[in-house]
Order: C-alpha cells, then structure tokens, then sequence
C-alpha cells in the first residue's frame, strides 16, 4: 500500500478487510497525531485532509477512564468530488462515562450535556466543520428538511442542503445512515434510515428533494446493524415484501425462527430502483462491533454516533 499522508503526517495503515466494491482498511496508526482517519484506497481519490484539505488539529480524547484515547473517524469510500467533505464518527475519542462511552454525540440518550457538548465541540475541531450542523429530532419518519431551515432540532428524519458551509448529520446506533452527493458537487444529503423510514420511504423522499437526475448522485451506506445481527419479526418483513417481493432477497430465517434482515441490501434495492446506481459503504456491523461502534439494540442505554456531509466553502 502507498503511503498516505495527512498533511505531512504519515499514516501507518493496519490489516485491511474486504469492503463493498474494495479493501476498507481497519484503521490507521498515526504519528504523532491522536486523531486517527479510518478510509479506503480503491474507488476515486483517498482524501488527505477530508474536512478542509489541511491537517486536522491533533485532538486528544481525555476518556472517562483519565487516558488518553484516539479519535477515531471514518471517511466514506465514495468518489465523491472535492467541494463534498464527509465523516462518521465512531465511539473513540470523547469524554463521555458508560454506558455513553466515549463520543457520544446525542443531548437526549442521558449523557450529561457538558459532555455531549464537548464530544461535539471536539467533532467540529477535527473535522473542521464551517458551522453548527443540522441536527434533528429523528423519529423514524421520512421529513427531509433544508439544512438552512435548522436552527434548534426540528423532527425530521433527512436534511439535504445546495449551500457550502451548512452542515447535514444524522446519528444512529444501529439504525443506517445514508449520504448522497451530485457528481457535480452542488448537493449534498444525509438521511437517517431506521427500518420503520425505509419501508415509509425515506430515502426517495430525499432524492426528490435534491433536484437533480438519479442517475448523477452517488450514495454512500455508513455503519449500520449487519444482516447477521438483525433479528426481526414477520410483521417487519411483510411490510418489505409488500412494497416489493424482490425484497424476499433479504432476509433470511433465524435461529430463533424469525428473521434476519439485511438493511444495507434494502437500501441498495431502493437507490437502483430510484436510478441511484453508484452506492458505495456497508458492510459494517454496529451490534457485533462493540469497540468501535454504539448498538441501541445491544446494549439499549447507550451513545449515539454521528454521519456528516457538507459543501466546503469556496470549493
């Protein structure tokens, strides 16, 4: 593997898996900066600073614990263009006690308000966001809202935006957040698609928000619950199949004899029927991954993490 760098910092790649349409490295070790990038090298550009084209700060994550703790962020493996900046955040890096720790980035999960402050302020810093971001009351509907509209949280489910410097983000834990761009890079959108949103719709009500051809944006699938880890009843499954018998596909029995649903394959399913044919990420598993990610369904009382996209200003 070459040698990438952020800024003149060299990143010290780890063992790699296979991802969706290429190898996803596990992680990198960087020196001498704490902050730590999570990409890919395969489809279009490898970004070196993904937030402003800079070296980000070198935060330190003071943990609950009183150690010192990377922050940990990954970049989408998507061949976005350069006027798109994105991120997802993991659960290293922030201040926040069990059963938040660490980089909580949710207000309304319990977590002390300081520390959910802090979370998000060290989020900002190492991403280098332009603003505040768009964040939502998500309620597992399909309202998408222009990101400009945003001042305090509105309940929504998507927020889309054509202004360079407004920020879109969703958080989950468990559920998957889906990013979409032009290939212009004119528009960006982050949708937060719980399975009660894809059955309703919520990813079509966002591409018909961005006013742009299907067939021109690209759509990236950030951590989500695996189809391994999925366990739901028929009454989830029929509603599936009602809206399409293809989506038969997938879910498979489980052992204790209901089923386990694969929402990376629904959304893909939803995108090429919408005319979205260049989707890229998945293959994450938020339930079976307790080091790196929050899982509502795992551990029910936990922290949230957060998926960003945004225009960059001047770009």
């Amino acid at each position: 593997m070459s040698d990438s760098r952020i800024g003149n910092r060299p990143l010290l790649p780890t063992p790699s898996r296979a991802g969706e349409g290429g190898t996803v490295t596990d992680g990198f070790a960087q020196a001498p900066s704490p902050l730590v990038w999570e990409g890919w090298e395969g489809v279009g550009r490898r970004p070196t600073a993904p937030a402003t084209g800079r070296a980000p700060s070198p935060l330190v994550g003071e943990g609950w614990g009183g150690g010192v703790e990377q922050l940990h962020l990954i970049v989408p493996d998507w061949p976005a263009p350069a006027t798109v900046r994105a991120a997802s955040t993991t659960r290293h890096g922030g201040i926040s006690p069990p059963p938040y720790d660490r980089f909580n980035l949710a207000e309304h999960v319990g977590d002390d308000p300081v520390h959910v402050a802090e979370n998000r302020r060290r989020l900002a810093a190492a991403v280098g966001l332009p603003g505040e971001p768009a964040w939502l009351e998500q309620v597992h509907g399909v309202e998408v809202v222009a990101a400009e509209s945003v001042c305090a949280p509105v309940a929504a489910d998507a927020t889309w935006t054509r202004e360079a410097g407004r920020s879109c983000v969703v958080m989950t834990a468990d559920c998957l957040p889906v990013l979409l761009c032009d290939r212009a890079g004119t528009v960006v959108a982050a949708a937060h698609g719980g399975w009660r949103g894809l059955a309703g719709g919520v990813i079509a009500a966002t591409v018909a928000r961005l006013g742009v051809r299907p067939a021109d944006l690209l759509a990236w699938l950030g951590p989500a619950i695996g189809p391994d880890a999925f366990e739901v009843g028929e009454e989830v499954r029929a509603v599936f199949l009602a809206l399409d018998a293809g989506n038969a596909g997938c879910f498979r029995p489980s052992p204790a004899g209901r089923w386990l649903a694969d929402v990376y394959e629904l959304a893909r399913r939803q995108l090429r029927d919408l005319g979205v044919s260049q989707v890229y990420g998945g293959g994450w598993c938020t339930f079976n991954e307790p080091e790196r990610f929050f899982s509502y369904r795992r551990e029910n009382r936990t922290g949230r993490m957060a998926t960003l996209v945004w225009l960059a200003a001047g770009g």
